[in-house]
């Protein structure tokens, strides 16, 4: 049963880790919510709109051109928070995609397995008007405005759905592990390396074009600052992405990313899930190099009760 109602005496309000809609819902265990439009408090509209209206512009330089069709697709409002229901009505049809909100954190099998069934689990609350660049989590604006415009593009949609495919994938194998402390080893170390593509590519990867090197990475196109860093900054190392280095390299997430890595086009994205699978089923990712990021007891639990 989702949670729907708003405690009696609770302020409006849906700012990142200040809306006490999310805590009850937490407490109650609800991952899946809906969304209470009725609680964005005008300050959350205000801040959807600055964090729009300003990064308007950097889109129309650095972000790929699947991006801003996506951005015309959803007729997203610049002035209000979305609501949801209308984000899916245009983005439905176009892909089968739909945003599902939650309460926060999603184990890693489950947020794979999301994608698998063409569902993005989505934020729903959005960061304090007067700190745009500060991000402790992912809010709405990352994910609806960074995240969904991708969705809208078949090719892209349909390598998101092959990678929750690898999963699948991955449970299967480790099931076959009868040792624990060795499951638990491979399973960290593949959770760990799938964990690394998807930094990557889908939040920071970089795609060719007829007009240079543009962003389609979402963790890019939601950052006003790291955006434009990731095509102009001198100190970016930017590479043709190889599985093997992406796999491996550990990344911090409190700062503009260092290395980036190009693809050449969704259907280079698409094989180079395919490959992430051979290799999975080869054992090559079963002892990939440590570092971040790291596996929480939420995220192998995920795997070993699938």
């Amino acid at each position: 049963m989702e949670l729907t109602s708003v405690p009696a005496g609770v302020r409006p309000g849906l700012t990142t880790t200040e809306a006490p809609f999310i805590e009850d819902a937490k407490r109650a265990g609800q991952l899946y919510i809906t969304q209470p439009y009725e609680l964005y408090s005008e300050e959350n509209h205000a801040a959807w709109q600055k964090l729009y209206s300003r990064i308007l512009p950097r889109w129309e330089r650095y972000a790929n051109e699947h991006f801003l069709e996506g951005i015309d697709s959803l007729c997203l409002d610049p002035n209000r928070v979305p609501r949801l229901a209308d984000v899916n009505q245009f983005l439905s049809p176009l892909t089968g995609f739909q945003a599902k909100a939650v309460s926060g954190y999603v184990p890693a099998f489950i947020f794979f397995d999301c994608l698998r069934n063409r569902e993005f689990p989505t934020t729903i609350t959005i960061r304090r008007s007067d700190k745009l660049d500060y991000l402790p989590e992912p809010d709405v604006f990352h994910d609806i405005a960074g995240h969904v415009p991708m969705h809208t593009d078949k090719q892209f949609a349909e390598a998101l759905v092959r990678f929750g495919e690898c999963a699948h994938t991955a449970a299967d194998l480790v099931s076959g592990i009868r040792d624990a402390e060795t499951r638990t080893h491979c399973l960290t170390s593949i959770i760990k390396a799938m964990a690394r593509f998807f930094w990557f590519t889908i939040e920071f990867g970089l795609m060719r074009s007829r007009n240079g090197l543009k962003v389609y990475g979402s963790g890019l196109l939601s950052s006003y600052g790291e955006i434009a860093h990731a095509i102009d900054s001198p100190e970016v190392q930017r590479f043709p992405i190889q599985l093997e280095w992406a796999i491996n390299q550990s990344f911090e997430i409190d700062h503009y990313q260092p290395l980036l890595f190009i693809v050449d086009s969704f259907d280079h994205l698409f094989s180079l899930v395919d490959q992430l699978e051979a290799w999975m089923k080869a054992g090559k990712l079963n002892n990939v190099a440590p570092g971040e990021p790291g596996v929480n007891e939420s995220d192998l639990a995920s795997f070993l009760a699938s």
